[in-house]
């Protein structure tokens, strides 16, 4: 067993560009962290072969798990479980399940990361559904937590009731916040506002114990309203790419403005500091990688179509994941929610005992 401080399996041949951004990606990390190992998974003889175009040979700090086969950014979940045993996601993912690595990490097909992953691993106790969570800079300075980000498509009440309970174990867990706040995603703030599924969430969440704030919107998120957000993976995943768009599209017309005419370029130089630092802030890139909660282990979601930068930022993640005991304390305060939740619901008797 490697004495490493952080064992770290990654899935190389998934996502858009497979071991054209993976193996970058984690030969760069691994010079940064030299206590870091790595379980490469996929094809053997390409990965070393991507190994030594990066100029590494056999090293102490990696071993290669052997994969034959690639689940593709299209398979389907069924394809993924049943014709691909052999996947580099999931020999991944079995190497966290055999204790042989703390977390892993993979850019690969979303529906099929968490179908894996859930059959490998198993979901918590009273989890019936993992959820993918990231945190989002607000302009507090903090960062609101927001789940589903595009495990779940389609969701019941309770599954938004799970979600909330998941990312105030997490918030609870990683910033020592005791009863972090909770709003659930809605088109308005007013109770009668949203489809059946979320007025419903809302019922439980006012009734669950929870730090239920109630319903908020989209600009919430950004402004920092609350410490999590909750809602279903679609609407989710669409908010996610929304703010990464416009946060492209800022950056973009920023660079613009500065380089519009000779006087602007001039201004330009002598703002090239404060422009890089704000450029920096609002790439998404530096957000890359979501943990996806609710498993009996560490899994890390990377972008699909992440290059080598932002994919080591998934590993940044991941190893952070690892060091702040992210499952032990999400998992022990799952059990105190539970616990909370439970006796919070249990009604006195009007009886007097005789």
């Amino acid at each position: 067993m490697s004495s490493a401080s952080v064992r770290i399996a990654v899935d190389c041949m998934g996502g858009d560009h497979g071991l054209s951004v993976t193996i970058p990606a984690v030969v760069l990390f691994a010079r940064q962290y030299p206590d870091t190992h790595f379980l490469l998974a996929g094809n053997a003889e390409a990965i070393a072969q991507a190994l030594a175009t990066e100029g590494v040979q056999a090293a102490s700090w990696y071993e290669i798990l052997p994969a034959s086969e690639v689940i593709l950014m299209d398979d389907t979940v069924e394809v993924a479980l049943r014709r691909k045993k052999n996947s580099s996601m999931r020999v991944a993912i079995q190497a966290v399940k055999d204790g042989r690595a703390d977390a892993c990490v993979s850019a690969g097909n979303t529906g099929a990361l968490m179908a894996v992953s859930r059959y490998v691993l198993k979901t918590l106790d009273g989890i019936d559904r993992p959820a993918i969570s990231t945190s989002i800079p607000n302009v507090k300075g903090g960062a609101t937590t927001v789940l589903d980000l595009g495990a779940n498509v389609d969701c019941t009440a309770d599954h938004l009731l799970q979600f909330a309970i998941m990312g105030t174990a997490l918030v609870a867990a990683l910033d020592q916040r005791r009863q972090p706040t909770v709003g659930l995603l809605n088109i308005g703030e007013e109770v009668i506002k949203g489809n059946e599924v979320v007025k419903q969430a809302a019922e439980l969440l006012r009734n669950s114990g929870l730090n239920f704030y109630g319903n908020v919107e989209g600009d919430d998120i950004c402004k920092g309203t609350v410490d999590v957000i909750v809602c279903d993976g679609f609407v989710g995943n669409v908010v996610l790419k929304s703010i990464e768009g416009v946060a492209r599209m800022v950056a973009s017309m920023m660079r613009a403005e500065f380089t519009r005419d000779i006087f602007s370029m001039g201004a330009g130089i002598i703002a090239r500091p404060v422009l890089n630092r704000f450029r920096d802030k609002v790439d998404n890139r530096r957000y890359n990688g979501a943990a996806l909660l609710g498993l009996r282990g560490i899994v890390v979601k990377s972008h699909g179509s992440a290059d080598a930068y932002a994919f080591g930022h998934a590993l940044q993640r991941t190893r952070e994941a690892v060091q702040n005991g992210l499952l032990a304390g999400t998992t022990q305060a799952i059990g105190h929610l539970r616990e909370r939740m439970q006796a919070a619901t249990v009604q006195p008797s009007d009886k007097t005992p005789a």
